[in-house]
């Protein structure tokens, strides 16, 4: 299928010295002040004519001179307002007519079926971040300020068309100067929907934990609260948020034990991007990603400036900049970093209602920086990083979602719902997928609860009523069971399969592929778990050509919270399990290593699998570096950040061909690093040789698929590919032995992206 090309213009005859064209533009075109922009440009030009939305597009007819019209097909692509999405322009000859100056004009009601399109929210422009710290201007430390540029979409919408009367901003009346910049399509507010300023517009309050309101200026009393060490609940765009001082360690602490939440990483919110180079390394990617209207939390290397707590064990850590005028104002006040986390315990869904957040988080938070707009959306924070020279999202959620994915066929109304862990789901039709943000797992009713409501509510706005349901292989998840009670026609899709085919829609590639699909687990068609695998792909089918070698996981999912009983399996399967048990010492609790050696001998409770992830597990508890997970994916995380990079030296392993298979014989790998271990060798160094032997293995399994099946194209998904050291070392080997190599970038590696591969398979399965 050929797709539009954005700023594709028609040629104008030279006939005579006026020219008029009908210009329709396609993409997130709609509450992004594109009209306004129209209306500059086209007057700025000397052009007549009229902007209206149309469905889902922006309709343009302009007239005038040749010379003012071809740089207006120009411009109305590549001086787009920031927040627009062009997807493609078509332009067509228009007849002639008297206009009388330029207009913007009432909308067109949406067709049946007209896209229908919402833009994310937007962190606040520069334009409005100089009005905030202006004394002299009307909305000067008002902490909801916005424009047509900025602010909040998505958060506050209850309904389409996007009017304020479909918004949570419907109960604040506009003052008389608000309503005067609504109405004037020459100013930047001109129809921004969340217009709003002191007199009229939300209100800030601060209050302490038992509900009862402090004097003075909320702002100020806040900063003064986490001066003290104490932690503040903040009502954000897509929930609560919980705040500290990120300086300070016994801070820290105390918000991580309310929050139960012992180890995993903190985000780190500093003023601007000054104060970020202070305390943090940054490259130009990482830069442009924090200083981006999407304003994601970014990956950036640590300088070992704020409390250690923030991110132990990592040299990584998670910064972002301010993302309202709220934050703008509280991080100029306190002037130091805050934690910024969401307002909720661990595993639990992010706090959106008042009263719930009050019960929920009156044990975690010493105060409420609160205000009196409803939260419509629940979303979390986004998380990108700089992955092999380019960006890449770890976590889709604000500033991303609901953005919608082009896909590279057109498919039927379609309702991916994903796996269990890192849920998202997708909406498709036509060739448009809505992935939604980032919920989390599904292990929790809260949760649950929270993609009922999302799903609903994106149903709803973007008009797509599914006739088809796609869901994971495995009968027992959540999302599976939700699936199979919509009484829908349902296509179950491999869990493996639908990450290489997630990879592949997102490069516009119909295969077949090399797919490596690298995780910790999915269901097998042969009713095991697989998580190391590597597939002749395309959208219909995958054919499994090589796999880790199996091995058992004794206990199921207590090895994962438990990574020694993976290290004690495949030591035994290595023949070192008597060094593995010294280098393990007291991490196995007494008299429980011999009977998970029990287990994993006679596959009791013990399922075999080939999980890339359980190998990291498995290393990452040998060298000592985590032994208990209270997150998921923590042992390998730690492992990556205990590598040394520049560790290159070779570990054993072996591919063993079976006819047209082939099997990755960990087994000397394991036993090679154990040696290391036991002689002394620093954990750095056998870290960083285990990652770069997982990237050889990779390409070594990619030289034989292409030997015989001839492919050079290589897709890599899977959680295990959100490491930075290995997706790197083995995309630029692969590279360099002639592949075209395909990473993840739009949407997460791991299953908050699998939902796109569920949809496309579907699509193919009924094609």
């Amino acid at each position: 299928m050929q797709r539009p090309v954005a700023g594709e213009r028609t040629p104008l005859g030279r006939t005579s010295e006026q020219a008029a064209i009908r210009v329709v533009v396609r993409g997130v075109v709609q509450g992004v002040g594109f009209r306004p922009f129209v209306w500059r440009l086209a007057t700025g030009l000397g052009l007549e004519g009229q902007v209206r939305n149309v469905g889902g597009a922006v309709e343009i007819l302009v007239q005038g001179r040749h010379d003012a019209i071809d740089q207006f097909q120009r411009r109305v692509v590549s001086d787009a307002p920031r927040l627009a999405q062009v997807d493609g322009t078509t332009t067509s000859v228009a007849t002639a007519r008297s206009w009388g100056g330029f207009s913007i004009v009432a909308s067109q009601a949406d067709a049946a079926d007209a896209e229908r399109t919402v833009a994310a929210d937007a962190a606040t422009c520069p334009s409005c971040v100089a009005e905030l710290f202006d004394p002299a201007d009307r909305r000067y430390r008002y902490p909801f300020l916005n424009c047509a540029d900025c602010g909040p979409r998505f958060t506050i919408i209850d309904d389409l068309p996007y009017d304020r009367p479909r918004t949570s901003m419907a109960e604040f009346s506009m003052c008389r100067r608000c309503a005067d910049e609504y109405a004037d399509p020459a100013n930047r507010r001109y129809h921004a929907e969340p217009i709003a300023c002191h007199e009229c517009g939300p209100r800030l309050e601060l209050q302490d934990s038992a509900g009862g309101v402090h004097d003075g200026e909320p702002i100020s009393g806040a900063a003064l609260l986490l001066d003290a060490g104490l932690v503040v609940a903040i009502k954000g765009l897509g929930g609560y948020q919980l705040a500290c001082d990120a300086l300070d360690e016994g801070a820290v602490a105390r918000l991580r034990r309310r929050k139960r939440r012992p180890d995993k990483p903190l985000a780190v919110m500093v003023a601007d991007l000054g104060q970020a180079r202070a305390l943090f390394e940054l490259g130009r990617g990482e830069e442009e990603l924090l200083a981006s209207w999407r304003s994601p939390i970014t990956l950036v290397r640590d300088r070992g400036v704020v409390a250690r707590s923030v991110a132990p064990g990592h040299r990584r850590q998670g910064v972002m900049l301010p993302s309202t005028p709220l934050h703008h104002l509280l991080l100029a006040a306190v002037g130091r970093p805050l934690v910024v986390t969401s307002g909720n315990r661990s595993d639990e869904a992010i706090c959106v209602d008042d009263v719930d957040a009050r019960e929920r988080l009156s044990g975690v938070a010493d105060a409420f920086l609160t205000h009196d707009r409803r939260i419509v959306a629940r979303y979390d924070d986004s998380v990108a990083a700089m992955r092999f020279g380019a960006p890449a999202l770890l976590r889709r959620a604000r500033g991303f979602a609901p953005d919608p994915l082009r896909l590279p066929v057109r498919v039927g109304p379609t309702l991916a719902v994903g796996a269990e862990l890192q849920a998202t789901f997708c909406l498709a039709s036509g060739d448009r997928a809505h992935v939604s943000q980032h919920i989390g797992d599904l292990d929790s009713d809260d949760t649950l609860t929270a993609f009922f409501d999302a799903l609903d509510r994106n149903r709803r706005l973007f008009g797509i009523h599914p006739e088809l349901v796609a869901h994971d292989l495995h009968p027992d998840l959540a999302s599976t069971r939700f699936a199979e009670a919509l009484g829908l026609e349902r296509v179950p899709v491999q869990h493996h399969h639908a990450h290489v085919v997630s990879v592949m829609a997102e490069h516009d590639l119909r295969g077949p592929v090399i797919g490596v699909a690298f995780d910790g687990f999915g269901l097998g068609w042969d009713g095991t778990g697989w998580g190391g695998e590597f597939f002749v792909a395309d959208w219909a089918q995958a054919l499994r050509v090589g796999c880790l070698r199996p091995v058992a996981q004794p206990g199921g999912d207590a090895a994962v919270r438990h990574p020694w009983r993976m290290a004690l399996a495949h030591a035994d399967a290595a023949g070192r399990l008597a060094a593995a048990q010294a280098l393990l010492g007291e991490a196995i609790p007494a008299r429980a290593g011999e009977a998970v050696l029990a287990q994993a001998r006679r596959g009791v409770a013990a399922p075999r699998t080939s999980s890339a992830g359980r190998l990291f597990d498995s290393i990452a508890a040998l060298a000592g570096v985590c032994t208990e997970a209270t997150y998921e994916g923590q042992p390998a995380m730690q492992l990556e950040q205990a590598a040394d990079a520049h560790a290159t030296g070779p570990l054993r392993y072996s591919l063993v061909q079976d006819g047209d298979r082939f099997e990755v014989d960990t087994r000397p790998l394991v036993a090679h690093v154990i040696d290391l271990l036991i002689d002394g060798r620093p954990v750095a160094e056998v870290a960083g040789r285990f990652h770069h032997a997982m990237a050889a293995i990779i390409v070594d399994g990619c030289r034989l698929i292409r030997d015989g099946h001839g492919l050079t194209t290589v897709c890599l998904g899977g959680g295990v590919f959100a490491n930075d050291l290995l997706s790197t070392a083995a995309a630029r080997r692969l590279t360099e032995d002639g592949f075209a190599v395909h990473l993840p970038r739009a949407l997460p590696p791991g299953d908050g992206g699998l939902c796109l591969g569920q949809t496309l398979v579907a699509h193919a399965s009924r094609s």
